[in-house]
């Protein structure tokens, strides 16, 4: 078996720190190279391809370890329709029965190749390791003259997008590992697509064999991923589409590039919706609840890709023994890295994850009991001291973690914030704690602003992640095209200086008129330090058509799930503009929306306290 694969200076500590840092994309479509080059590096390691020593001492130790105790093995597994599926086996060297963690991989071109590091991690565990690589996902080189040619880790067929044929293939894959390691107890482990394929499977094997999931950087609702509150999440389809490893002709079935086409053109929506509730978890909870599969979830705040609210929802309707992890960043942040390279400590997302099975799978007694159902990591704290390199006297570091019991708990109280006329500035309106009414304001739809819920689908929220997250300069809003309210300096609250304690759902609520016949609102919640910065809490797109041009309509929608800081004298900023690059939008170019506070409806932005 030969691997493609370029290795001189694999694993340098330089680039495990740049990895560490920045995570395993460089961009929403493209891997970090050396994050594809120390999982190719491993693999040849082990098949015995490398023409010589190519890794780190650690990583080489943890091959030979594995190596010694266990063998290795890259099958091709037949699946239905004659498809083969790409597959890398563990197979721990001895008598005694052990469980098998079986693990789908991400949508990505490397397929399950790239998370060698984590197949180690759990042999050396004690599992046997089944990983494969779900149809059609994986490079497919073009060959001039020649047609196509795929990559060595990539499995036959088109791409399902996690449908019934995806949960036929991974039966197969249960199947095969019940021949060739009569394991004790299976389980499925999966990041991004791996893990919506992981819940899928267990909720739909008719003999019920798999005995937990582990689901990072999942979704829920695939449909309420790719489309709600009648906005399209275009920009993370897109990037989706371009980060298949070969062209959409060859990579789709009809069938499924005309779904993607209808998605993308704004058309036969419902069939969309349709076809994404079908991969849904959510829509077989009760299977999954029947069958009692412990779950755990892992998912982000400002996730670009499966955004929070729906996991969260999807959670709430599971009655199994499950755990939520919410950190901060964006898709594959937390745990991205710590599946694909050594860190100097544990990476404590991959590790909570690791000790799911221990307990579950693996029965060990350890922590898991007793862990709160939920656990969110807060954005975030400020020290007032000075960095020596930037000068900068505010440092923004990642905020210790809080637990509950369930995520109703999260929230012990809300308060309104009333979208008033003026803010004490008199520029923009104001955010205050009695409402007014009789005002609007108006601005001119369908022209991009600053005000954007992040610059790029992962990679910002990767930033934030490190600590670094996106700035805002609010005196480059333009205010024509675009709304504002904001609050006066909140002095600090009883919970150790923070301002506002923020968590979980906020609610807008407030009346909208349009000269055109549709509009889309975007609104981004924002902290508001005494410099005039900002960065963003929360936010969430709404798009409204078939409106009577010049008449009033009222608008309440939810925004995705904060756990935030607000620090003592910063503000709440309040944004609504038209048009966002994730999304898609109805605003008709120079058409002018207009938001207002009638007598019978005071606008109302509902925060959730903590």
């Amino acid at each position: 078996m030969s691997h493609p694969h370029n290795n001189d200076g694999v694993g340098t500590a330089a680039q495990l720190s740049r990895i560490a840092r920045h995570g395993i994309y460089t961009s929403p479509t493209s891997l970090d190279p050396a994050a594809a080059h120390v999982a190719e590096a491993l693999i040849a390691t082990l098949d015995g391809t490398a023409e010589q020593p190519v890794l780190p001492p650690d990583l080489q130790r943890l091959t030979e370890q594995v190596q010694q105790q266990a063998i290795i093995g890259f099958p091709r597994i037949a699946a239905e329709g004659g498809v083969r599926l790409s597959a890398h086996t563990i197979k721990l060297k001895t008598d005694e029965p052990r469980p098998v963690v079986i693990m789908p991989a991400g949508w990505t071109p490397l397929g399950w190749g790239l998370f060698e590091y984590t197949y180690l991690q759990l042999a050396v565990r004690g599992y046997h390791v089944l990983a494969y690589t779900p149809r059609g996902i994986g490079l497919t080189m073009a060959v001039p003259g020649k047609g196509y040619v795929d990559g060595p880790f990539t499995s036959g067929g088109t791409i399902d997008v996690a449908g019934p044929l995806d949960w036929a293939d991974g039966l197969t894959v249960i199947d095969y590992a019940e021949k060739h390691f009569s394991p004790s107890r299976i389980a499925f482990m999966g990041e991004s697509y791996g893990s919506g394929i992981s819940q899928l499977v267990a909720a739909h094997d008719p003999k019920g064999r798999v005995a937990a999931v582990v689901a990072l950087s999942t979704w829920g609702d695939l449909a309420a991923s790719l489309y709600q509150h009648d906005t399209r999440h275009l920009a993370a389809v897109t990037a989706l589409i371009n980060f298949t490893g070969g062209p959409v002709e060859r990579k789709f079935d009809a069938a499924t590039q005309q779904i993607l086409a209808d998605f993308q053109a704004g058309r036969n929506l419902d069939t969309v919706v349709e076809w994404g509730k079908e991969r849904a978890p959510s829509s077989y909870a009760d299977k999954t609840n029947a069958r009692g599969v412990p779950t755990f979830f892992s998912n982000t705040w400002h996730e670009t890709l499966f955004a929070a609210n729906q996991v969260i929802e999807h959670f709430n309707g599971l009655t199994v023994p499950k755990h939520l992890n919410l950190w901060i960043g964006d898709h594959a942040a937390p745990e991205g890295a710590g599946l694909t390279i050594p860190f100097s400590g544990p990476n404590q997302p991959v590790e909570e994850a690791f000790a799911w099975l221990d307990h579950h799978v693996r029965g060990i007694d350890n922590a898991v009991p007793t862990w709160p159902a939920v656990n969110s990591q807060i954005m975030f704290t400020y020290e007032t001291r000075t960095d020596p390199q930037t000068g900068s006297t505010e440092i923004v570091t990642p905020a210790a973690r809080e637990s509950s019991p369930s995520w109703e708990d999260v929230t012990t109280s809300t308060e309104r914030w009333y979208l008033t006329a003026t803010a004490s500035d008199d520029r923009d309106g104001g955010l205050a704690t009695e409402p007014e009414t009789g005002w609007e304001r108006e601005f001119t739809a369908g022209q991009p602003t600053e005000a954007v819920a992040a610059d790029a689908v992962i990679t910002s929220g990767q930033a934030e992640w490190n600590g670094n997250p996106k700035i805002y300069v609010t005196e480059k809003f333009d205010r024509q095209n675009l709304a504002v309210w904001t609050s006066d300096p909140i002095a600090a609250g009883s919970h150790g200086g923070a301002a506002r304690r923020i968590r979980g759902i906020c609610e807008l609520a407030l009346t909208v008129r349009s000269t055109a016949r549709s509009t889309t609102l975007v609104a981004c919640l924002f902290d508001l330090g005494p410099d005039s910065m900002a960065r963003i809490i929360t936010h969430e797109p709404l798009t409204l058509t078939d409106l009577a041009p010049d008449r009033d309509h009222s608008a309440t929608w939810k925004l995705q799930a904060a756990g935030y800081d607000l620090p003592q004298d910063h503000r709440l900023m309040l944004v609504v503009t038209s048009k966002d690059p994730l999304y898609s939008d109805a605003s008709v170019d120079g058409s002018t929306t207009t938001i207002s506070s009638p007598d019978s409806k005071a606008a109302c932005l509902t925060l959730p306290l903590g």
